[in-house]
C-alpha cells in the first residue's frame, strides 16, 4: 500500500510539471469568458456556495423537526456531516500543499474577479458543493434531485475558474474530494446513525 501511494505521488509530481501548461490555458479560457451574463451567473453561483451547501441541510433538519421524521433528520445528519467534511479535508489541504492563488501566479494571464485569502488547492468551494450534490443523489436517486444538483455543483467549478480564483486542477481535486467524502460518509454515517438513534 505504502508503495502504490508513493509510486502515486511520483506520478502526479511527474505529469504535474508539464500539465502546468494545460492548468493555466485553459484557466486563462475560461477566465476571459466575460460576458455580462456570464459573469453575473458565476458570480451568483460562486457566491451561493456557501449558503446552499449548509442551507440545505440545516433546512432538512428544521423539516424533520417540524414533521417528526426520523429518517429525514438521518439524511440531513448524513448530507450535512458530508459537506462538513470536505470542508475539513479541504481546508487541511490547502494548507498542506499551500499553492499559490493563480492571479499571483500568473498576474498578466488571469484577471481576478475576487480576491481569497487561503491557498489555492484544492477548491473548497468546489468540494462543498459536490459533497452537497453527491450526498443528496446518493440519498434521493432520482433524476430530478441528480440533474439540478449536478448542474449547481459542476456551475459551482467553472465559476471559480472564470472568477480567476482556482486552476482547473483545484477543481478536479475539491470534485473528487466532496463526491469522496459523499461516498465515504454513507459508512460513517451507519455507525454515527447506531450510535445517536440506536438503529
Amino acid at each position: 500500500m505504502k508503495r502504490f501511494f508513493l509510486w502515486m505521488l511520483t506520478i502526479l509530481f511527474a505529469s504535474g510539471l508539464t500539465a502546468q501548461n494545460w492548468d493555466i490555458d485553459a484557466l486563462h479560457k475560461v477566465n476571459s469568458w466575460n460576458g455580462q451574463f456570464v459573469r453575473n451567473y458565476n458570480k451568483f453561483i460562486s457566491k451561493s456556495e456557501p449558503y446552499v451547501a449548509v442551507g440545505v441541510p440545516v433546512a432538512m433538519a428544521l423539516a424533520s423537526w417540524m414533521k417528526h421524521d426520523k429518517d429525514l433528520l438521518k439524511d440531513a445528519l448524513y448530507v450535512g456531516t458530508s459537506v462538513a467534511g470536505a470542508f475539513v479535508v479541504t481546508y487541511g489541504m490547502k494548507y498542506l500543499v499551500d499553492r499559490q492563488r493563480p492571479y499571483d501566479r500568473w498576474p498578466g494571464r488571469v484577471y481576478p474577479y475576487s480576491h481569497e485569502s487561503s491557498p489555492s488547492f484544492p477548491s473548497g468551494h468546489t468540494a462543498s458543493a459536490f459533497a452537497l450534490a453527491a450526498s443528496l443523489s446518493l440519498k434521493y436517486p432520482k433524476w430530478y434531485v441528480i440533474a439540478p444538483s449536478a448542474l449547481w455543483a459542476c456551475s459551482v467549478g467553472m465559476s471559480r475558474m472564470n472568477e480567476g480564483v482556482h486552476y482547473p486542477s483545484d477543481v478536479l481535486a475539491g470534485a473528487a474530494i466532496g463526491a469522496g467524502c459523499a461516498v465515504l460518509n454513507v459508512y460513517v454515517n451507519r455507525w454515527l446513525n447506531r450510535w445517536l438513534f440506536g438503529d
